[in-house]
C-alpha cells in the first residue's frame, strides 16, 4: 500500500504569492519609471518643448558635431551659479527666454582651449537677443589666467563668466552632464537640456551652425 503524501501545499502557494507579488511591483515601476519599451521617464512636464526641438535636430547631430547627445528626457537644469568679469552674481536663470550654449572651460584643459575659438565665433555668428555661448571658466588658482589668456590668444566677442568654486561642475556631473572638460549644454529658453556633449567640437562649422540654428527654429 502505497504511502499517501502529507506535506502542505501551503509553503507552494507562499512561493506563487511572492513571485506575483514581485512581478505586481515590477509592473508598476514600468509604469512610473517609463521602462518595458516605453522610452524612458517622461521628466519635466515643462521641459516637453526642449525634447520636440532635440527630436528635430537629432538628424543634424553629424560630422563635426557628431558626439552631441540630444535629450531623451526632460531635464530642467538646476540654478547655476557663476559670475561675471565684474565679480557680480550671474545665474542660469538670468538667461530665461533665449537658448544657451552653457559651457565649461579651464586654461590647464587643453581641448577647452582648442575649442574657445569656435564657440567665439559661433557667438559672432547667431549670437543676439534670441542665443548666446555662456561660457564659464572654472580654474580655481590664478583668477587672471583666463582673462590673460583669453587677450592673448585674440579670442575675443564672448562674455567673461567664472565659477572660482567650480561648483557648476559638480552640479552638473551630480546630475551626469559632466564627465570631464569641456563640457556643453544647450538649454532651451525655459532652462531644460536640448543637447549635451562631452567634450570639444567645431561649433562654429557648417555642422555646428545647421544644429544650433535648427534648435532656434
Amino acid at each position: 500500500m502505497t504511502a499517501r503524501d502529507t506535506t502542505s501545499p501551503a509553503p507552494k502557494r507562499r512561493k506563487f504569492a511572492l513571485i506575483a507579488a514581485a512581478a505586481i511591483a515590477a509592473l508598476g515601476a514600468a509604469a512610473v519609471y517609463g521602462i518595458a519599451g516605453l522610452g524612458g521617464n517622461a521628466g519635466d512636464a515643462a521641459c516637453a518643448p526642449a525634447l520636440a526641438t532635440a527630436k528635430r535636430i537629432a538628424p543634424l547631430a553629424r560630422g563635426e558635431v557628431a558626439a552631441v547627445s540630444v535629450a531623451d528626457t526632460g531635464l530642467h537644469l538646476p540654478v547655476l551659479a557663476f559670475k561675471d568679469a565684474s565679480g557680480a552674481e550671474k545665474t542660469l536663470a538670468d538667461f530665461k527666454g533665449r537658448t544657451v550654449l552653457l559651457n565649461l572651460w579651464a586654461t590647464w584643459c587643453v581641448p577647452c582651449r582648442k575649442e574657445m575659438p569656435a564657440l567665439a565665433a559661433l557667438q559672432q555668428k547667431l549670437g543676439g537677443p534670441g542665443f548666446e555661448v555662456v561660457a564659464v571658466n572654472i580654474d580655481t588658482r590664478d583668477l587672471d589666467k583666463p582673462k590673460a589668456w583669453l587677450q592673448q590668444t585674440g579670442v575675443t566677442g564672448l562674455t567673461y563668466y567664472a565659477d572660482a568654486s567650480a561648483r557648476v561642475f559638480q552640479e552638473l556631473k551630480s546630475i551626469g552632464k559632466a564627465v570631464g572638460m569641456p563640457t556643453s549644454l544647450l538649454i532651451d529658453p525655459a532652462g531644460c537640456e536640448i543637447a549635451y556633449l562631452a567634450g570639444p567640437a567645431e561649433w562654429a562649422s557648417d555642422d555646428g551652425l545647421k544644429l544650433v540654428q535648427a534648435a532656434l527654429k
